[in-house]
């Protein structure tokens, strides 16, 4: 209870318990957030004990720890200069524990050396997979770091704002800036990754950007003598070594004094900050440009104290996303097949990537032992069979992109080790003709029912012509039998009728029955072996009727603001009924759309209304409050409705089209072609144009459309963006 009161993040840090009780100008924003906390223990005495407590305890060392990137660097052995230790890992043997300095990271800068860090991405694993992908699947060897730095498609893709997946720009309010931002060069990309930080939003300079470059606000410098400083970022200052220049301009620093003002800034040392303003004030007011302007200019820059980034991060993280961007746009069947394979070990948290791969046309499909590779296998339209899963069939086909291939490895219980024998007996030896072949062939110590009943409910032999239900019901007679026969032809005894004269032996095996699963628990047992829905999804068909009442995807309730209230929507996964401390009923369950997922707690209150109605597999619409704490996203149900199958049907009352229209498409060009897309497909459903959170308007019954197919939602999302249909 206590711990709930406690203000949000503000700029991303805590506000000290001592400043949820004392004004102060540096944490303002968490002291009036705090105002339930100081009521809570203005009237309980427990609590006002539990929190003197905690005010004690805060700020002390728990523990130490190994900085996640940091080396240092010494001409000399460190121990010159510094007092080291092994930090013992639990398991581990001491000697193989890692060498850490006994001083801090301060005490180690204090003592002037150098300490680096050293980042590892997942990013360039992706990049590295995806350019061997790439030359396995076409033949083409992409030198990705001599990219064209002015790719057409690259470019297009950028400003539809179509980058989930590209690194530093998946987010929805980062794909809305970017679409805004309508990025013409890498140096729009590296400034668009210095804009997204508290520090620069903090003065808007994000939205500024976006309307000083496509001429929707007049470029204006905060005074003329700082157009040659700042005339490539639209006169804003965004990067630190921006704040450098002007403060050697404006203030009269020396480089060395410029210096100490970035490593405040990029120290996020707000004393040093509060130390600097004085000084670069009456700098500014010596030089002859007048207090205020000095007053004015800091406040800026001290915004920076909040995750400014200097120019050669953004550059370098702008690089790797364009390089990114660039094999999105150009071999996107073998991007996500990398972005995939990079997340195989948590699949249920791909659920974003798999969408994508919808909306761009890339079907997915279910692992297969006669196609897939270990990880995720690409098959481009027109390509070959990429990887090493290409013995028969052709490849993408269609008029998509093409096909990615589930791994075999990201099965659950099946892991590397056992998708790399059962891809090498396949390439020694052929495809597989049926189950029983795949059992014949491969190694005796492979024959286990785990591995062999998760493929089957993966759907790894569907490409066999087995049913999954009639394959579950024989495969472990069928695995016994062959076991059997096996050992028994590496003893050397033959059956009553095989094998005498060469004659084919007596097939004793049990007739694979020809029932297939029903639909559902199909998708759950799929669900279950490999994390995500691939043949099919519980909310096809339904995500018109569903989406037309809820106020955004799944994916974006991490970006609304703590303790907000909404409606979302999805499948039901994971449910757990339990009792409260009063043995009160409450539930937890994991509520899945087609592009992510979020824990649902539903309280006593609430269970009593509606608990009936929660089970696994049901499609709900849940209304509730958000929870984004500690990097985690909780979502606290209110009410729930049941969506039952068929309300997505054309026969079902005509829902509402709701379209969300941001800002940078509030105009002539942006709403023509919202009007040319709604009079393209025209039927009987009512379209709203939400304007912002609050405002929406109905269009008059003339712009009604059709929403029995996905023809007007698909090409909205096109060429507006995925978010800008609600529903």
């Amino acid at each position: 209870r206590i711990a709930k009161a406690m203000p949000p993040l503000i700029m991303g840090r805590d506000t000290p318990l001592k400043y949820c009780f004392e004004p102060d100008e540096d944490h303002t924003d968490g002291y009036n957030s705090a105002a339930d906390l100081r009521e809570m223990v203005a009237s309980d005495p427990e609590a006002a004990r539990v929190v003197e407590v905690a005010k004690g305890l805060e700020g002390l060392r728990r523990q130490d720890g190994i900085h996640a990137a940091a080396v240092v660097i010494t001409k000399d052995p460190l121990t010159d200069y510094l007092p080291i230790q092994r930090k013992p890992e639990s398991g581990k043997p001491k000697e193989d524990a890692p060498i850490v300095t006994q001083y801090e990271m301060h005490g180690v800068e204090d003592l002037g050396l150098l300490k680096m860090d050293f980042l590892g991405l997942r990013n360039l694993d992706v990049i590295t997979d995806c350019v061997e992908l790439i030359r396995r699947t076409r033949g083409i060897a992409v030198d990705i770091d001599a990219v064209d730095l002015a790719d057409g498609p690259t470019f297009e893709m950028l400003r539809r704002g179509e980058t989930v997946g590209v690194f530093q720009l998946e987010s929805a309010p980062v794909r809305a800036l970017i679409r805004s931002l309508a990025p013409t060069s890498l140096d729009d990309i590296a400034a668009l990754v210095a804009l997204y930080r508290p520090g620069p939003m903090a003065h808007n300079m994000h939205n500024d950007y976006a309307d000083r470059k496509n001429g929707r606000k007049r470029v204006a410098h905060i005074h003329p003598d700082a157009e040659e400083i700042l005339a490539d970022t639209y006169g804003l200052m965004i990067y630190q070594e921006d704040v450098m220049r002007m403060a050697q301009r404006f203030a009269g620093y020396s480089l060395a004094e410029a210096d100490s003002l970035r490593k405040a800034m990029g120290k996020k040392i707000r004393a040093a900050m509060a130390e600097e303003r004085e000084k670069f004030v009456a700098g500014v007011e010596a030089r002859g440009y007048g207090r205020g302007l000095g007053t004015e200019m800091f406040g800026i820059i001290e915004q920076f104290a909040d995750y400014a980034f200097n120019k050669s991060h953004s550059y370098g993280y702008g690089y790797i996303a364009y390089q990114i961007a660039y094999l999105k746009a150009n071999y996107p069947v073998e991007y996500m097949a990398a972005l995939l394979t990079s997340v195989k070990r948590k699949l249920e948290n791909a659920a974003v990537y798999l969408n994508e791969c919808r909306i761009q046309g890339i079907e997915v499909t279910v692992p297969d032992v006669n196609r897939s590779s270990v990880d995720f296998t690409p098959l481009p339209a027109g390509g070959g069979e990429g990887g090493s899963g290409g013995e028969n069939g052709s490849g993408g086909g269609g008029s998509g992109p093409g096909r990615i291939v589930f791994g075999l490895s990201a099965v659950r219980n099946v892991g590397n080790a056992y998708a790399s024998r059962v891809i090498a007996e396949r390439e020694a030896d052929g495809p597989y003709e049926s189950f029983s072949d795949f059992c014949e062939r491969i190694d005796l110590e492979m024959i286990h029912k785990r591995p062999i009943e998760s493929l089957i409910k993966a759907g790894a032999f569907d490409g066999l012509g087995h049913p999954r239900q009639g394959l579950l019901r024989v495969f472990e007679q069928i695995m016994e039998m062959t076991l059997r026969r096996r050992r028994e032809r590496d003893l050397g005894v033959m059956s009553l009728f095989g094998e005498l004269g060469g004659g084919a032996a007596f097939e004793e095996r049990p007739v694979i029955p020809d029932v297939e699963m029903d639909r559902m628990p199909k998708l759950a047992a799929e669900k279950e072996m490999l994390g995500l829905y691939i043949s099919d999804h519980p909310l096809q068909g339904l995500d018109q009727a569903l989406g037309a009442r809820i106020d955004l995807p799944l994916v974006e309730l991490s970006e609304l603001e703590d303790g907000r209230t909404a409606s979302v929507g999805g499948v039901i996964t994971g449910l757990q009924r339990k009792r409260t401390r009063k043995g009160d009923p409450m539930a937890i369950f994991e509520l899945e759309d087609m592009g992510g997922s979020v824990e649902v707690m539903v309280f006593p209150r609430t269970m009593a209304e509606h608990g009936e109605d929660l089970a696994n597999d049901a499609v709900v619409l849940v209304r509730g409050r958000v929870e984004n704490r500690d990097d985690a996203t909780k979502f606290f149900a209110s009410e729930i409705e049941v969506i039952e199958p068929g309300a997505g049907t054309a026969s079902a009352a005509d829902p509402v089209l709701r379209v969300r229209l941001p800002p940078e498409h509030l105009n002539g060009e942006g709403i023509a072609r919202v009007k040319r897309i709604i009079e393209a497909h025209p039927g009987p459903s009512p379209v709203e144009i939400r304007l912002d959170g609050r405002q929406a308007l109905r269009l008059p019954e003339g712009y009604g459309v059709d929403c029995t197919t996905n023809g007007v939602l698909a090409e909205l999302r096109v060429d507006l963006g995925a978010e800008v249909v609600v529903a």
